[in-house]
């Protein structure tokens, strides 16, 4: 069967190792990306760069986007010379990265009316298994849609999660990250609580993660709090922007997330710091910090 040919947008850590994958597995690839160094560095593995988003889009059976906010997909998809305005009928969009679902729902609608289709599919893992092709994906929008794609999915992904509707994918992970940085938060504080109170920072993780609270989340704050090794790859202000983007979503569901607020508050709170850049478990800086 004849591989399809592959538009890459955004060549980051994660879509620069991903593109380097299927490069490897023998797909023809167009790429785009602002950081012309990373455009080189796949031109030279046998990519093909695209002067714009729509010659890329016309030249394209899928299109993929690894970009940082749905504020960027938007711009990328109705730009005059946009992905909408060059993408095929029966060609796919998908955007690997964490946008708000609604965004993600408009976009796809749009794209029906030029007969195109669109997979909402957020990253689980590491950059590193972007390259190997092991990344965990949670992939959502139309079956008949899903299943074209899929088999390219496959050879990205070592686990591949079909999550139904369109919009489904940036949900759960908006839910997963929720989670996840909420655990980091209340962890970080939990350590920068029992230093004020004269409490050993390793006493408390041997006793805390010999009990249920344990997690690999808490392993990761350990790290820093206790041995100043900041190793979880995601940033303060990315995990500030995905509690925003969460919020926003509970907002549109016509409800309230207490517990979110909270985390988006200390979040916020460390970005103004001037923390943004720091890796999550970072912001235990900023509890250490905090007088009445």
């Amino acid at each position: 069967m004849t591989k399809p040919t592959i538009g890459f947008i955004g060549l980051g850590l994660m879509g620069g190792n991903m593109v380097e994958n299927l490069l490897n597995k023998g797909f023809e690839l167009f790429v785009m990306d602002l950081n012309k160094e990373a455009v080189a560095a796949a031109v030279a593995n046998g990519a093909t760069e695209a002067a714009s988003a729509a010659e890329l889009a016309a030249a394209s059976d899928i299109i993929m986007l690894s970009v940082t906010t749905s504020k960027v997909v938007e711009s990328i998809v109705y730009a005059e010379k946009g992905i909408l305005s060059g993408i095929k009928a029966g060609a796919v969009l998908i955007d690997f990265g964490t946008s708000i679902p609604a965004s993600t729902r408009k976009i796809g609608a749009d794209l029906a009316k030029k007969g195109a289709g669109m997979i909402d599919a957020p990253l689980g893992r590491t950059p590193a298994h972007a390259k190997d092709g092991l990344l965990n994906i949670m992939a959502a929008g139309d079956q008949a849609t899903f299943n074209k794609v899929k088999p390219v999915l496959d050879q990205q992904g070592e686990n591949v999660f079909y999550l139904g509707a369109l919009g489904a994918g940036h949900t759960t992970k908006l839910i997963n990250n929720f989670m996840g940085m909420t655990t980091v938060a209340a962890m970080s504080q939990a350590f920068a609580v029992a230093d004020r109170a004269g409490v050993d920072r390793q006493q408390l993780f041997d006793i805390m993660s010999t009990g249920p609270s344990s997690s690999p989340f808490m392993q990761f704050c350990k790290n820093y709090a206790v041995d100043g090794v900041s190793d979880l790859g995601f940033s303060i202000a990315n995990a500030n922007k995905d509690l925003g983007y969460f919020l926003e979503m509970v907002k549109d569901l016509g409800t309230r997330a207490e517990i979110a607020e909270g985390t988006s508050a200390n979040l916020n709170a460390a970005v103004d710091a001037g923390m943004g850049n720091g890796n999550v478990p970072e912001i235990f800086d900023y509890f250490l910090s905090l007088n009445k």
